[in-house]
């Protein structure tokens, strides 16, 4: 058994799709189907027709991506989908061979997969995530046990790792499984560089989970929110009514827009019962908006619940979250700051392949 990597789209445009048909995609639409391209030195040739003003080193690298989907996955292999649009990794199965299509609007390549979970972020150790964000849509991830990690997460929930396996960076020894062909693309090769930006965000996220545990991540959503003018209470610990922040705008409170928040601190996604005792809070307190922070995230049904309920809720995962500190962290109070010291950097911006 491999574990793979497959990304659907640079936003995360084809993750709806990819999970509701049961499939993994990927792009380069514009290449005729795969399956009739049995050697590599013919899917070269396709590249090379396909896109004649690409760099060789760039068809290289896509010949090295576009082959394994292609020709190497094999039925019981492992795959993970990084989701853009929420803080979730995607676990699968691929089910059968690859196939091209013409039934999936603009998606041409694709891989029958049975999508068995969604699994907050957070249940990864950094290292695993680390491998995860890599740039390459296609990969095989093999470092540190990860396919064996991954199977443990479908079973158990969490990564069971306790700091025993070696840090990002640390070479890999060779795995058994379907893969064993050393051109196809990896993500531990060091000419695969992570996302830095994914990485920088999961080592916040981790900092938060380690820091407002609790009660404590009421406490931080009401400081990023006084950070937005809001004029913020939070509940005490202990029974709440299902109302852990109340807040409105102006000096009292007293303006619009005039939110509900409910958090929910655990580490799994919470369901779509959550979402409408929140609205039954909204109307008890006469708030027109209301907000439901779920650090471990939430079911597919509640996701799809909420797009209905555009104008009047949101929903702040473990992503959002890093993303409206990130926003606000020069506002926060210093206490904050101090247990979540952060600084900006900068970086050259890499292409994705």
């Amino acid at each position: 058994m491999t574990l793979w990597l497959v990304r659907s789209g640079k936003y995360g445009e084809r993750e709806a799709l990819a999970l509701a048909n049961g499939v993994a995609v990927i792009g380069w639409d514009e290449m005729p189907d795969l399956a009739a391209r049995k050697e590599r030195a013919n899917l070269a040739a396709a590249l090379q027709a396909t896109y004649p003003d690409e760099k060789g080193k760039t068809l290289t690298n896509w010949e090295s991506q576009l082959w394994p989907f292609a020709h190497m996955m094999a039925a019981g292999d492992l795959v993970v989908m990084p989701l853009k649009t929420r803080a979730a990794i995607a676990i699968g199965r691929v089910t059968g061979p690859y196939r091209y299509r013409t039934d999936l609007g603009d998606v041409r390549h694709t891989r029958p997969v049975e999508w068995l979970c969604e699994t907050p972020r957070n249940a990864f150790a950094q290292d695993l995530l680390y491998s995860f964000g890599s740039f390459m849509t296609v990969c095989r991830v093999q470092r540190n046990d990860a396919e064996k990690r991954v199977t443990a997460v479908l079973e158990g929930g969490r990564d069971p790792t306790n700091g025993a396996f070696r840090q990002p960076g640390a070479s890999r020894a060779a795995g058994k499984g379907s893969a064993s062909d050393d051109t196809i693309a990896s993500a531990e090769d060091e000419a695969n560089a992570p996302n830095l930006g994914e990485v920088a965000d999961d080592a916040i996220r981790t900092r938060i989970g380690m820091a407002f545990k609790g009660h404590k991540l009421s406490s931080l959503i009401g400081a990023i929110l006084e950070s937005q003018d809001y004029t913020v209470v939070v509940s005490p610990p202990g029974a709440d009514g299902g109302v852990d922040i109340v807040a409105g705008k102006g000096a009292l409170g007293f303006d619009q827009p005039r939110l509900v928040v409910q958090v929910k601190s655990q580490d799994a996604p919470v369901d779509v019962s959550v979402l409408r005792e929140l609205q039954g809070v909204m109307r008890q307190y006469s708030a027109g908006q209301g907000l439901l922070v779920a650090w471990g995230g939430v079911t597919r049904a509640l996701a799809k619940e909420a797009q209905r309920l555009f104008f009047e809720i949101r929903i702040w995962d473990s992503g959002e979250i890093v993303s409206a500190l990130q926003q606000s962290y020069e506002h926060l109070p210093e206490e904050v700051r101090a247990d979540l010291p952060l600084k900006r950097i900068w970086v050259l911006s890499e292409q994705e392949s």
